[in-house]
């Protein structure tokens, strides 16, 4: 799996851009565990100074439930190893589904000491986008073996209106028809 990392990965630049929006907002997040202060206030308050500690065992969950199917495009997590060493997540699984019940296991990504953004695409299969009630990013181990882990940041990336159908390039498709069975698969 290819990931993007580094000063030049940046998910507010994409906002910006228009191409993706920030859906975070719009869902119900939860943990496994956390030290007091330091849980979801701090993973999504946009400041790199906090973060999320776990207190627990391996695997610490960060839980991300939208109260509709939402198409996910990237998934933003920022870590700085330089700070956090061995709290420093090095393998994050992303599993998506409807319910805690059903996660499938999406993508495995293996980080080598990773200071800043780090950018997860989420693929369902041929390249489709993933369209979801639920993630789960586990955080499967930690450098130096770490028992907890840091988390300072994570973005949820959603592509807006007319960027997110690989057909796009043949014209807008805009007939009640297609509207209605462009998500089948």
């Amino acid at each position: 799996m290819s990931v993007k990392m580094g000063a030049n990965v940046c998910p507010i630049t994409e906002e910006r851009s228009g191409t993706v929006r920030e859906v975070g907002g719009q869902a119900v997040w939860s943990l496994s565990s956390c030290k007091p202060g330091f849980g979801v206030d701090q993973l999504r308050d946009n400041s790199m100074e906090t973060y999320w500690q776990s207190d627990g065992q391996l695997p610490h969950l960060v839980n991300i439930q939208f109260h509709r199917k939402t198409t996910v495009s990237q998934i933003y997590i920022y870590s700085d190893y330089k700070l956090d060493e061995s709290y420093t997540p090095s393998r994050i699984s992303i599993r998506c589904g409807t319910h805690f019940n059903d996660l499938q296991e999406v993508e495995v990504v293996d980080l080598c000491e990773p200071s800043g953004w780090v950018c997860i695409p989420i693929k369902e299969y041929e390249e489709m986008l993933m369209c979801t009630f639920m993630i789960q990013i586990a955080v499967i181990s930690n450098h130096q073996n770490g028992r907890d882990t840091h988390m300072r940041q994570i973005r949820i990336h959603s592509p807006t209106e007319g960027s997110q159908y690989p057909l796009e390039h043949h014209g807008k498709f805009s007939t009640i028809e297609f509207s209605q069975f462009r998500t089948i698969r």
